[in-house]
């Protein structure tokens, strides 16, 4: 049985929040996402199958709406706001992106959708929160991306260069992570509760991702500091040793963590030893140190200690010497039987047809009867051995599910 098997989420059409929708129902919710009697908008995002443009055919769309059930109702009059709220009765979670104008015309207030439904969950996702005017304005999401501060921290070492975005709506997708955690959370504490137990949950997308920003807000917010974007790096207030690397066949790795435990270190000069590299790298020495280190290596003391110095630039650099001499993959794996942390830098389909995301299930065939076709969707970000978790429909059909559903099922 899967984890949320027995939950009903109901998810009012919108891009911010589909992935939110996506993954609740990858963990065995029933999602009823509502569309307007047209469709929402992202059925019509390219790309598409094909590259025949339809409200069929999106492939974003597709991706995004994967496993949910779909209705349509028409929320602009008083019969469709009638049959959400009936919905919403029988419903665990509502999830929605509504403008705060729109809320009071479907009576999404929180105080209203908690007489609806005592065990309701209501998660609201916008831009800057809920009472925030600021959620009302245009946006899109690279704007709050850089609202949030992410955009700052990823760029290139030539600071001449902007900053650079996160491609794939990462931002939408921070909120959606958020308001996930936010669920389960609720769930749990729901669980406990004789009767009642729902709850409003607030879900500012800016504040998501300022919280994501690893050191950068606390530097600013604690001492004044401002991180600076590295290439391929994480941003520093000094500037670290470059990672990439391009490896012996042409394509380029990440070196990632170097060896911080004396097992790491003992592998690692075993590995170089094995390639026949030693005599080509006298820093050698410190990596037979590393290995015969009494207990961790105390990262603080970089730049300090000249021996922890040394110790862990040598192993950075055997790294990128093997990195030199290897092709990308094989770099890949001897880092993985290293204990090492690092990746070969592939595009999305390389990625997708890579044998470890083959091996947990990452391809996941889905069949559209409507096409007559088997089509191949990422399947969960996630793997529960205990409760697993899968994608179980193609996207719906706009209104596919309304017979089913509308008026109470």
């Amino acid at each position: 049985m899967s984890v949320l098997s027995g939950i009903r989420v109901i998810e009012i059409a919108h891009e911010r929040i589909a992935f939110a929708g996506k993954l609740l129902g990858e963990l065995g919710a029933d999602v009823i996402l509502i569309e307007p009697p047209e469709g929402t908008r992202a059925r019509h995002y390219p790309p598409f199958v094909d590259d025949i443009p339809g409200i069929e055919t999106s492939l974003y769309f597709w991706h995004y709406n994967a496993g949910k059930r779909g209705i349509t109702l028409d929320l602009d009059t008083s019969n469709g706001v009638t049959e959400l709220h009936t919905l919403l009765r029988t419903a665990d979670v509502l999830i929605e992106s509504e403008a705060s104008e729109r809320v009071a015309s479907l009576r999404l207030d929180a105080n209203t959708t908690a007489r609806t439904n005592p065990r309701l969950i209501h998660v609201a996702v916008t831009p800057f929160g809920r009472s925030e005017p600021l959620s009302d304005l245009p946006e899109v999401d690279l704007t709050l991306m850089a609202a949030g501060g992410p955009v700052w921290s990823c760029g290139y070492d030539d600071h001449s260069l902007p900053p650079s975005r996160g491609w794939g709506f990462q931002g939408y997708q921070t909120g959606c992570h958020f308001a996930v955690m936010s669920v389960l959370t609720a769930l749990l504490y729901r669980g406990n509760q004789p009767s009642g137990g729902g709850q409003f949950i607030d879900v500012s997308i800016t504040a998501a991702l300022n919280v994501t920003t690893e050191g950068a807000s606390y530097n600013w917010l604690v001492e004044g500091s401002t991180l600076q974007r590295q290439t391929g790096r994480h941003a520093s207030l000094r500037p670290t040793g470059e990672t990439q690397m391009q490896c012996a066949d042409g394509r380029w790795a990440n070196t990632g963590v170097p060896p911080r435990f004396p097992v790491e270190f003992a592998r690692l000069l075993d590995w170089l030893r094995t390639l026949g590299l030693e005599d080509q790298f006298p820093e050698a020495v410190f990596l037979e140190m590393g290995a015969h280190w009494e207990g961790p290596f105390d990262l603080s003391r970089i730049g300090v200690d000249d021996t922890i110095t040394a110790v862990f630039a040598a192993g950075r650099e055997a790294l990128q010497l093997i990195a030199r001499t290897v092709p990308a993959q094989a770099f890949f794996e001897g880092c993985q039987n290293a204990g090492l942390a690092v990746g070969v830098i592939n595009s999305p389909e390389e990625a997708f047809e890579d044998p470890h995301f083959k091996a947990r299930g990452m391809q996941v065939p889905l069949y559209r009867p409507d096409l007559d076709r088997t089509v191949i969707h990422p399947g969960p970000p996630f793997s529960l051995p205990l409760s697993p978790s899968r994608l179980q429909r193609p996207a719906p059909r706009l209104g596919e599910h309304n017979q089913e559903i509308v008026g109470g099922s």
